[in-house]
């Protein structure tokens, strides 16, 4: 039996659509690779003001770059699923396609949803993450990335976690208070 899913899942391409559409029940959107384009972002807004958004995408740089244009000109209804690369290779290849049914599920378990709102409550800035160690010393990218697993967002660097934490609205305080747990 297929999970259902209440939104419209966007994809890379047909490949990917083949592999989820062989578990899911939901509709999925293709942005035909890396060449997202107006019309999409047009199309996505539309679709956004009366449905849920699922942006899931490779765990890789063009992934990351389609992630980033849809969450930056798409206002509503967006969330973002993210399958963990150590579970998304087959055959020398990573996607979301060379992925596991387990792996998709948990990252539609673990949904994350960006909001500008949250951006106007967070203070944090790209000096707290080197004064908290996340960035700038020898050990960073571990602690990185178990802030990545912990929060479910996909690989990070210093400047792409700090943009994620303030879309999920995490402040200063909040972030000294998550990574007691965290290390």
């Amino acid at each position: 039996m297929k999970r259902k899913i209440n939104a419209l899942i966007v994809v890379e391409g047909k490949t990917d659509i083949d592999f989820l559409s062989s578990f899911l029940d939901t509709d999925f959107y293709s942005v035909n690779g890396s060449a997202i384009n107006n019309k999409d972002i047009d199309f996505l807004n539309n679709v956004s003001l009366t449905r849920k958004i699922i942006i899931l995408t490779d765990p890789d740089y063009p992934g990351q770059k389609i992630r980033d244009t849809i969450n930056k000109n798409v206002k509503n209804n967006i969330y973002n699923a993210y399958v963990r690369k150590e579970f998304s290779i087959k055959n020398h290849k990573v996607g979301v396609a060379e992925s596991t049914i387990n792996e998709v599920n948990y990252a539609l378990d673990n949904l994350v949803e960006y909001n500008d709102e949250n951006i106007e409550k967070s203070d944090l800035k790209l000096n707290d993450l080197y004064e908290l160690g996340i960035i700038g010393n020898e050990n960073s990218s571990i602690l990185r990335n178990k802030f990545d697993d912990y929060y479910h967002l996909g690989h990070s660097n210093g400047k792409q976690l700090l943009n994620k934490l303030r879309f999920l609205g995490i402040n200063k305080d909040k972030l000294m208070e998550i990574l007691k747990n965290v290390k």
